[in-house]
């Protein structure tokens, strides 16, 4: 409908500039008053076009551009009915008509289009207002008609390339669009399958755990193994780890089956940011971790899926550089960044092309991975943020995380 209301405007002032030239330039008579009343019509129309759709915002259907196309042919047919009918070099221009009612339409409106044009073809050579010409020679005729006709093909000429490529634009755009679509759609039933993984192995893992945990309890109190401290603080190691996977698979099955809107745990940025921090760094031993919190600290609920994000950017980013990690805070405009920088030997140009796809890793020979950029992208989608990646200098890598207050943020007396 844009590239129609741009079309008619292009249709008024080319009309305008041809009928002035007529009249006055080539001395051709030429009602000007009825013409004159058919181009303020098209005015009307497409100042009514603007407004109704601008006020109601409802959605453009095919009878829509239907009847916007066949008011354009009905206008053109009585500008050519007052200037000469089918004798007019310009009735050429239906065929940008059809053109444009065969790309835009439905096969049944374009074929509707396409009968409207030639009706009104067919109807303006058997009846017309003929125009009074006054020719010193009959010579001038032919050759201002051949003029007419050449000015017609250039101008239709014009106007098809014009728009069709505006319309082939908006075609490759809206498939754009259901491509994202569908390649969303692909990693949220991804996301569902991971999960249903993890909770069934999560499930499947307590058993097993809680008999291992057992058996380690029963030989620390065993005499010949409590005689050996090397053993037994080995025992103690393996009693620990095991209690961490327990909490692990505890946190799985715990967060499988809550929302954010099941019994919500609020906490403020800067208390939650130290207590991921803080079991981060009980699994991680860099050597420098430069933290540097937000200056504006606001209540929000203690997301499980947040925590896990800002742990996998953290997680990658000590194992490319485990001399140094560098993560800060800040707040402006409504919008949370998280930077994460590291040492490390930075992103290959491929896995920035197509970042957070599934598997997608540069740690090659290791199973399993590549998951961590697939989920942080993902989960900062879902809450409307964004991922971006850069290159640092003279090496390592930033990642940061721009997420909206509005989808973490408590508001006020809520």
């Amino acid at each position: 409908m844009y590239l129609l209301i741009q079309l008619r405007w292009l249709a008024v002032i080319g009309q305008i500039i041809t009928i002035t030239l007529v009249h006055y330039g080539f001395g051709i008579s030429l009602p000007l008053p009825a013409m004159a009343l058919v181009l303020l019509l098209s005015v009307l129309a497409n100042l009514g076009y603007i407004y109704w759709y601008r006020s109601h915002r409802r959605p453009i259907s095919g009878r829509d551009l239907l009847a916007a196309l066949l008011a354009d042919v009905l206008a053109l047919a009585i500008q050519l009915y007052l200037s000469g009918g089918a004798g007019n070099p310009f009735i050429y221009l239906f065929l940008l008509q059809g053109i444009l009612g065969a790309v835009l339409l439905r096969p049944t409106h374009a074929w509707l289009v396409v009968a409207a044009t030639s009706a009104c073809a067919l109807v303006l050579s058997v009846t017309h207002r003929p125009l009074a010409m006054n020719f010193a020679s009959q010579q001038d005729l032919p050759g201002l008609y051949l003029a007419g006709v050449l000015i017609s093909f250039g101008l239709t000429t014009v106007l098809i390339v014009v728009f069709l490529r505006r319309i082939v634009s908006n075609l490759r755009r809206r498939d754009a669009r259901l491509a994202d679509m569908r390649q969303r759609a692909s990693d949220e039933e991804h996301i569902v399958r991971l999960g249903l993984l993890a909770t069934g192995a999560a499930h499947e893992l307590g058993t097993p755990l809680a008999t291992m945990s057992v058996i380690l309890g029963d030989w620390q109190h065993m005499p010949a193994l409590a005689r050996d401290p090397d053993l037994l603080a080995d025992l103690q190691d393996m009693q620990q780890q095991l209690l961490r996977c327990k909490s692990i698979v505890s946190s799985v099955l715990m967060s499988a089956g809550e929302t954010r809107a099941d019994m919500p745990r609020t906490a403020t940025l800067r208390s939650f940011m130290d207590g991921v921090i803080a079991d981060w760094q009980t699994r991680h031993q860099v050597a420098d971790f430069d933290y540097r919190p937000a200056g504006q600290d606001f209540a929000m609920l203690s997301d499980t899926a947040l925590a896990q994000m800002v742990c996998n950017v953290l997680d990658n980013a000590a194992e490319a550089s485990p001399s140094y990690v560098g993560l800060e805070l800040g707040v402006d405009d409504g919008i949370l960044r998280l930077s994460v920088r590291d040492r490390g030997p930075g992103f290959a140009p491929h896995i920035l092309e197509k970042l957070g796809q599934c598997h997608l890793s540069t740690k090659t020979g290791r199973p399993g991975r590549g998951l961590g950029l697939f989920l942080v992208l993902n989960v900062a989608r879902s809450l409307g943020g964004r991922v971006e990646i850069r290159e640092l200098k003279p090496c390592g890598s930033e990642v940061e995380i721009s997420l909206p207050l509005s989808s973490i943020a408590i508001e006020p007396g809520s």
